[in-house]
Parts: C-alpha cells; structure tokens; sequence
C-alpha cells in the first residue's frame, strides 16, 4: 500500500493532505518491528506492507491499525456525544487521526461503545469497527460490566440480596438482577451487570432506597482499566485486550 494511502486510512486527512506531509518530511518509517528509530520517506507513492508497519508523523509514533480499537478512562464531566449540550466531549480527548479516520457513513472517526453518563467515570471502549459495536451492543451479548458504586446511606445485607434477587423498575415489570454484587465498604457497592438499560445503575440503587453519589466503572468482561491509566488518558487495546473482552 502507497504510503500515502496508509496515512489516509488511518486518519491523518485527505491523500492530498497526507502527501504533503510525506514531502515536507514530516513522516519516517521504522523499517522493522525491532528498529530503534524510523528513517524518512519523502516519496508519497512508496509501497510498504501496512500491516505491522510503524511510522512517525511529526514527531508522534503511530502503529498502522486497520481497525482502531482503544480504551479511554473518562474522566467526570464529560460526555459521550459528538454533540454535547453541556460539558465537553470525550472525543476531545482523543488525537485528530483517532476522531478523523475514513468511514463510509456520514459520521467519521471512532465511535464510543455505549454511553457513559456525564458524573461517571471509568472505562470505555471507542472503535470504528461497526460490527464490533453491534456485537457489544446486542441484548443477546451479554458481556458484563463492573461498576464501583458510592452510595450515600449505608449499605445493609437486605439491599445487597434485593439487588441480586431482582428489582423491578419504572419502564418494565421484569425484575433486573445483579449479575454479582457485594458491599465493599460501608458505602461502596461493586454492582456487575449484563444488560445496559437507562440509568440502570441508579435506578436500580434507587429501588433498594439509596442513592448513588459516584459512579465508576472498573471492567468490561475480563479487561479491567489499567490502575496508570489516569482520567482522560487512552490507550491502544491489544489483541489479548479484545480477548478478554469476547470473553
């Protein structure tokens, strides 16, 4: 693939925009995997095997993606739109490339894997791989999902049991249960779930007479957020990332 066309595919702007780069000299590649320093490449329309490839575009590495697939630990006071009303949005987090790269639909760039409220915290998932979304977010998978939960009375056994028993809210007569879920301090309840309703969380804490103060959420199926992955930070997820994930 022309070096200019991998730019493009993974976001760096027009091919017209990515060959200029590359002439200005603002793009090296790592010759190998196990290169210590890329070597410059002012030929737009040199062939290289993209996949493995790693390049350098002005002064940042990147690893060639065909699917970008990465973990953002948002951080309070954000939202989960393109579009925010109120707070700024998570995709102001991310570099251009991640929120500019080619898709056929009219929305470019990675895509957040389901939402997270403004005052939550915690792990999320973007991608522009749209059959990896619909599988993340089809009822029929149930991928579940670890939340730490703060509280503002004390939790009690009663609460704890209710939640895993079931608890039926306001939009639908069929109990939702807990797929786990343990008191870990007087006020800090570890809630996992399976399904992904409306302010499931706080509506189901609400159904046992409390009430969440934070919210937090700590694993999607086996891929717990990295403890030196701070608010606001993103990282690439590997190939075991996305296993731990699938379950």
């Amino acid at each position: 693939m022309e070096l200019q066309e991998i730019l493009y595919t993974q976001g760096f702007g027009t091919r017209r925009v990515c060959a200029g780069l590359i002439q200005q000299g603002l793009v090296q590649v790592y010759a190998s995997n196990d290169a210590l320093a890329p070597v410059p490449c002012a030929q737009a329309a040199t062939d290289f095997v993209a996949d493995g490839l790693r390049f350098r575009v002005q002064g940042v590495d990147w690893p060639y993606q065909e699917k970008a697939y990465v973990m953002l630990h948002k951080p309070t006071a954000t939202e989960c739109s393109q579009k925010p009303s109120t707070y700024p949005s998570i995709y102001t987090l991310l570099p251009s490339p991640l929120r500019t790269r080619p898709q056929k639909g009219a929305v470019q760039g990675v895509q957040a894997v389901g939402r997270l409220d403004q005052d939550t915290t915690g792990l999320l998932l973007l991608t522009d791989d749209g059959k990896f979304i619909h599988r993340m977010s089809s009822p029929r998978h149930h991928v579940p999902k670890v939340y730490e939960v703060t509280v503002k009375h004390p939790l009690d056994a009663k609460q704890v049991q209710k939640l895993l028993d079931g608890v039926v809210l306001d939009d639908d007569p069929k109990p939702v249960r807990a797929a786990a879920c343990e008191a870990i301090g007087e006020y800090h309840l570890r809630l996992t779930l399976t399904e992904g309703k409306y302010h499931q969380v706080k509506r189901m804490v609400a159904a046992v007479s409390n009430r969440v103060e934070a919210l937090h959420r700590s694993q999607i199926g086996g891929l717990v957020l990295p403890p030196d992955l701070l608010p606001g930070q993103w990282r690439w997820l590997s190939t075991a990332d996305l296993a731990l994930i699938a379950g």
